[in-house]
């Protein structure tokens, strides 16, 4: 096996420039929403006394675990030995800091006063999950920049192994977090299940790595750089593997809450409802972000073909955001058992679900905090050697 050599790419193409602007217009779109909404408080958008958490939310904690995810591919070499993926290792962990950049902006930002953030820096109570999330973002970026400094500084890549250990451990605990925010929540039926941590880790793993693949597959076609069939076909079998854990998981999740007669109401709601909650199930998840790739990452019609991969990899995002959204959002929009064995009736939306559409400030918000993690990669692969000069099958 030759030795690996890592150079920043050129970025000085009119398409480097063009990408990076509209990128950069996306973001500064984002902001002018964000300021929007704080200026006029949050009844500009679609959100309400019952939909508290709305659209930004679903892009936050999509990136939020993405970031998680995107990890992976350097864990897959410091960890668990994996010596193909050691190349990829810089671009991974760049990929997580990115990532979860680009979910905290959208986050702090949705909050309505972003100063409160203090409050909750300086304040911890350790009985909310919220306040051990604090711990977990920044101490994951803290982490992943000590594994990258051991990965790129020729003199301490002896502690790599040992910086990567305890990213993985670390990365582990940060989606644990996230997902037992909801699994928590005991009273919304559709959230209170304890599944949901394990579930949100296997759904990061699919998820970040897709977007490492769509940014790995476009840097080195964009540039011109050598990618050999080999890393393509270990990628797609990956992605693969990923989507059909994800996919066990939620079968696990919905014939577990099926078993249960309480929840019942909620799971009609979701698998077999009017509503555009069916919908994103069975046609975003489960069609598009879940069989269509399964398909193309293990069919041999499509193997090493590195736009199919992009394809599939697009196509588990748009999947990935489905079930977010019917997650975060629908599980709102079901109403709560107030009193359970007991008829409720009053006007103040008892027993009715609740309507939500998303504004366009919202979308503009989620979309230009996805954009600030893709702006990040383009400018810290200019600046610094994250990405290897050839990847070709030799390499």
């Amino acid at each position: 096996m030759k030795p690996t050599t890592f150079r920043e790419i050129d970025g000085t193409s009119k398409g480097y420039y063009v990408l990076l602007g509209l990128l950069s217009l996306i973001v500064a779109v984002g902001l002018g929403a964000a300021y929007y909404m704080e200026h006029n408080g949050h009844w500009v958008t679609g959100m309400n006394n019952q939909i508290v958490w709305g659209l930004p939310h679903v892009f936050a904690v999509f990136l939020i675990v993405s970031a998680s995810g995107a990890l992976n591919v350097a864990s897959m070499s410091s960890v668990f030995g994996k010596t193909s993926y050691k190349p990829l290792a810089p671009l991974s962990g760049l990929m997580a800091i990115a990532l979860l950049a680009g979910g905290l902006m959208v986050l702090v930002l949705d909050l309505g006063h972003p100063d409160r953030l203090i409050v909750a820096m300086t304040y911890y109570n350790f009985k909310s999950i919220f306040a051990w999330n604090m711990i977990l973002y920044n101490g994951f970026f803290a982490i992943i920049i000590i594994y990258l400094w051991t990965m790129m500084q020729r003199n301490l890549n002896k502690y790599s192994k040992v910086a990567g250990f305890f990213a993985f451990i670390w990365r582990l605990a940060l989606t644990v977090g996230t997902g037992s925010i909801f699994g928590f929540i005991v009273a919304r039926e559709y959230y209170d299940a304890a599944i949901m941590a394990p579930m949100f880790i296997v759904m990061s793993f699919s998820f970040g790595l897709a977007f490492f693949l769509i940014v790995l597959l476009a840097s080195y076609k964009w540039t011109g750089r050598e990618l050999g069939s080999h890393i393509v076909i270990k990628l797609q079998r990956l992605q693969g593997l990923f989507v059909a854990a994800v996919l066990l998981f939620v079968v696990i999740f919905h014939l577990t809450n099926l078993y249960a007669t309480q929840h019942h109401g909620v799971e009609s709601f979701i698998l077999d409802g009017d509503n555009i909650y069916s919908g994103l199930f069975w046609v975003g998840y489960m069609l598009l972000g879940t069989l269509f790739p399964l398909a193309i990452c293990y069919a041999p019609a499509f193997r090493a073909s590195m736009g199919w991969t992009v394809t599939a990899a697009v196509l588990v995002i748009a999947g990935g955001l489905s079930q977010m959204y019917m997650i975060i959002i629908g599980g709102q929009a079901f109403p709560m058992d107030m009193f359970p064995g007991k008829e409720v009736s009053s006007s103040f939306y008892d027993g009715v679900v609740v309507t939500y559409t998303p504004s366009a400030p919202e979308i503009a918000l989620g979309l230009g905090g996805t954009a600030v993690a893709f702006v990040t990669v383009m400018i810290a692969i200019k600046i610094l050697r994250f990405l290897p000069l050839s990847l070709k099958n030799s390499v």
